[in-house]
């Protein structure tokens, strides 16, 4: 079992730039896909960027070449730098844990982090 809390979010002015943090407790982070996702108010929670065991990352096309996922496993990790941001990435950013094995998936969440994007 993981537990997993965010940091970094905050009041930015559009095209400004913010890293989030997500740290992690509990064993065996480095076997999880690791994962940002956001809701905005009134919208369902969408993706935003995952990393998986090996590296490989994902984006959501809203975000892609904007922010860059990364983990560092040593410190039970994971990080999201987001620049150039727009007023449509106010949101609550929600860290996640995803453990899949054959036939078994199960994600953790972090309680999320306010991101407002407003000048």
């Amino acid at each position: 079992q993981v537990q997993l809390v965010e940091s970094g979010g905050g009041l930015v002015q559009p095209g400004g730039s913010l890293r989030l943090s997500c740290e992690a407790s509990g064993s065996g982070f480095s076997i999880y896909v690791m994962g940002w996702y956001r809701q905005a108010l009134g919208k369902e929670r969408e993706l935003v960027a995952t990393i998986t065991t090996s590296d490989i990352t994902n984006y959501a096309d809203a975000v892609k070449g904007r922010s860059t996922i990364s983990r560092d496993n040593a410190k039970s990790a994971v990080y999201l730098q987001m620049n150039s941001l727009k007023p449509e990435d106010t949101a609550v950013y929600y860290c996640n844990a995803r453990h899949i094995r054959p036939g078994f998936v199960r994600d953790y969440w972090g309680q999320g982090t306010q991101v407002t994007v407003s000048s």
